[in-house]
């Protein structure tokens, strides 16, 4: 994994909004209703290619597909695994944060893209079944890369645990099998991202409990386990070449019931990919950059705060984007910082929260952002 050797690198946390052609088909796909799949693939093809191009253009040092290719960045592994074939659908649980505000819960659910996405239980034993399906996304990456100039470049892959949480279990006897069953399905794609020679990011919403927490503003009581688990599954990688991204739900909403950061990353801590990337630009979890004024970042660990947020068409600063880099690096040095976002732009297809146009404008500025800091911290 590339360091902040000689300047703050920028990276992003994986989905990118998707042309609403490639969202219609993704629908399609998942329905069993794509007319041609061959031109499915082509458009998947060239949306990387796009996605690539304009990543780059807008100064993002280490790239990816924007997940074109996937309807979500968790569900996307039904088509993936065995166990999910007897189609048993999952009815949403609601929010802890939208108990205490159920008009506003209401009045914005028709316009959230994840509940167009279909959740299935896992009814039967899991295998992974995916392997020409991430040997496409693999090859569509390096396509879009061939001939252009990129510091790195990563691919993300849904943890064992969010895969839990999305589709739950109904098959295996407790919740942990379950949990280790699919580390030892899901180790095949991380492996595979990982002898293509692409970083591997881990995303694991599920390590600050999301909707399935037992106690809202308390971590999962199961966060351990689901630390030994993803661990398990990735004990072939060497750490530094995998990340892993936590959030609280990429979504504009009320918050106040998110677990605080410092009650869980001593235990995120304990995963051993090198970087961690985490929510650190929006109005909740903003301030939480003093918790590494307290708890001492691990030796050879790299953090990546977002210094955008991800839920809203304010463009930042490029000076504020360099105050939140600049607190950050003063805390756990300049080579063990990269500039990030708060979650992706496109983790459900379809609307986009975020306009597109202005998302590549917020990329932008993140990188004019990442250079003021690097002249202040490199002066």
């Amino acid at each position: 994994m590339k360091r902040s050797s000689d300047r703050i690198l920028t990276t992003h946390t994986g989905s990118l909004p998707r042309p609403d052609d490639l969202t219609d088909l993704l629908y399609a796909a998942e329905s069993g209703q794509l007319p041609d799949p061959r031109a499915f693939e082509m458009r998947v093809r060239d949306a990387v290619a796009e996605s690539v191009r304009q990543q780059i253009e807008v100064g993002v040092d280490v790239v990816n597909d924007g997940e074109q290719g996937k309807i979500s960045y968790s569900t996307y592994v039904t088509s993936r695994l065995s166990g999910y074939e007897g189609e048993v659908h999952v009815a949403r649980r609601p929010r802890p944060d939208a108990i205490d505000f159920p008009e506003w819960d209401e009045q914005t659910r028709p316009a959230r893209a994840s509940f167009r996405v279909k959740r299935l239980a896992c009814t039967g034993p899991v295998r992974y079944t995916g392997h020409e399906a991430v040997q496409r996304d693999i090859d569509n990456l390096k396509a879009a890369l061939r001939g252009r100039h990129v510091r790195e470049a990563f691919m993300t892959a849904a943890s064992p645990g969010v895969i839990a949480v999305f589709q739950p279990n109904q098959y295996y006897p407790s919740n942990e099998d379950y949990l280790f069953a699919l580390a030892d399905a899901m180790k095949e794609e991380y492996e595979a991202i990982y002898r293509a020679g692409f970083l591997v990011q881990l995303d694991c919403p599920d390590f600050t409990g999301l909707s399935a927490t037992e106690t809202p503003g308390e971590p999962p009581p199961d966060l351990a386990v689901r630390v030994e688990a993803l661990n398990r599954a990735v004990a072939g990688i060497p750490a530094d070449r995998m990340r892993l991204h936590l959030c609280w739900g990429n979504y504009e909403g009320p918050h106040h019931t998110d677990v605080p950061l410092r009650l869980i990353v001593p235990d995120v801590l304990k995963a051993k990919p090198v970087g961690l990337s985490f929510e650190g630009a929006n109005p909740r979890h903003e301030h939480e950059w003093n918790v590494f004024e307290e708890i001492k970042l691990p030796e050879g660990k790299v953090i990546i705060p977002g210094v955008l947020d991800s839920t809203t068409n304010y463009i930042e600063h490029p000076e504020l984007v360099a105050q939140r880099l600049v607190r950050y690096a003063r805390l756990v040095g300049r080579e063990n910082l990269m500039a990030g976002t708060d979650c992706g732009f496109g983790t459900f297809a379809g609307p986009p929260t975020v306009h597109p146009k202005i998302v590549l404008a917020k990329l932008q500025a993140m990188a004019e952002g990442a250079r003021l800091a690097s002249s202040e911290l490199w002066s």
